[in-house]
């Protein structure tokens, strides 16, 4: 028999193959493959038996030169060893594969053009429908936008933080320790490159506007513990009750030089964090912090490029219609749950943990 010679030989099964053992021809396994809906029940049950029993996998390449698409997109990201991109590309992966696209990675070195041009030039070589470019810093996005590529381009920069914006989770935040009765709130923030870290200090002086307070210089970190601890071991713990602290790692050290001085978190200084990372629930004491919605992010991704491939129009930080690859933007309200049967997205907002409590008398 043909396809048992073909597995005895190591050589990968064909349609021909799963016809065969079906008992169908290849344009019925064809139709079952693309999900026609002019097949019956008890055909598309002996095909897919018969697909799983000879591990037939489809040829990408052929697939591609009929459809024109090959369902590869491709990802540049910059900072991947921290946790907000890191998790985005999780979240974009993940939504890519429920619209039936595998993703291709390419990191990049460093924020120069010939790197640029280098981690661009691998990716089409694979021929994606489109690119994704997660980056933090404005100078990637500068970089990126000035290319012309034949294919959709998406620029993203920052999270997907509740009610879309970084600004407003940060307000949150400083809110919420406002609340509690905190008059004199500081701020850790991130590099000051990085446009999440711009968009949080502007939310924490906004809030503080708001409310008339006064906001004093913000300390800066560079996202690690490291940082957050060597600025809490110099932070004046007597003229501040409070402070909000830009993600939940510089949180992490800053909580570490405060115990250490035997300043009670939250009985002196109450802190918030942002990021909501998995550890964070398990910090002593477990940390208040602002949780992100990085498959939302993902989803925003996918669905902001399917829409170009498709020669359709997308939507930017407002919400209104724009062109394909018009730049980078902060995405606007997390999308629906996917349609697709996709787990529900999880929760975001503040999560009030112990860290934060009304100020000492």
């Amino acid at each position: 028999m043909p396809s048992l010679q073909r597995r005895l030989s190591g050589a990968p099964p064909t349609m021909e193959d799963v016809a065969r053992m079906a008992g169908v021809s290849h344009q019925t396994v064809s139709r079952v493959l693309n999900d026609h809906p002019n097949v019956s029940a008890g055909t598309k049950e002996k095909v897919s038996a018969a697909i799983s029993e000879l591990g037939y996998r489809r040829n990408a390449a052929a697939r591609s030169l009929v459809t024109r698409s090959s369902k590869v997109i491709g990802v540049i990201i910059t900072e991947l060893e921290q946790y907000g991109p890191a998790s985005t590309l999780l979240g974009l992966q993940e939504a890519a594969f429920r619209n039936g696209y595998f993703v291709s990675v390419a990191g990049l070195r460093e924020l120069t053009r010939d790197a640029v041009l280098e981690s661009v030039n691998h990716l089409l070589n694979q021929a994606p429908d489109g690119i994704v470019v997660v980056a933090p810093v404005q100078a990637g996005v500068d970089l990126f936008r000035d290319l012309e590529l034949k294919i959709p381009l998406e620029i993203v920069a920052g999270g997907l933080a509740p009610e879309g914006s970084q600004e407003q989770a940060a307000r949150m935040a400083v809110g919420h320790l406002a609340d509690l009765g905190h008059r004199s709130i500081a701020h850790l923030a991130g590099p000051e490159q990085w446009m999440d870290a711009q968009r949080r200090a502007s939310g924490w002086r906004g809030e503080l506007l708001a409310r008339g307070l006064v906001a004093a210089p913000p300390m800066t970190g560079d996202w690690g513990a490291e940082s957050g601890y060597r600025n809490g071991l110099e932070f004046d713990a007597a003229a501040h009750s409070a402070v909000f602290v830009a993600n939940d790692q510089m949180a992490l050290g800053f909580m570490r030089a405060l115990h250490e001085r035997g300043i009670s978190v939250p009985g002196d200084i109450s802190v918030v964090g942002f990021d909501d990372q998995p550890e964070a629930a398990y910090f002593l004491p477990p940390l208040t912090t602002v949780r992100q919605d990085f498959r939302g992010m993902g989803r925003f991704c996918i669905d902001h490029l399917l829409l170009e491939v498709s020669g359709g129009t997308s939507r930017n930080a407002s919400g209104s219609g724009t062109a394909a690859g018009s730049g980078a933007a902060e995405p606007g309200p997390a999308a629906a749950p996917d349609p697709r049967g996709a787990e529900s997205t999880p929760e975001s907002g503040l999560i009030v943990r112990s860290s934060t409590a009304p100020p000492a008398k």
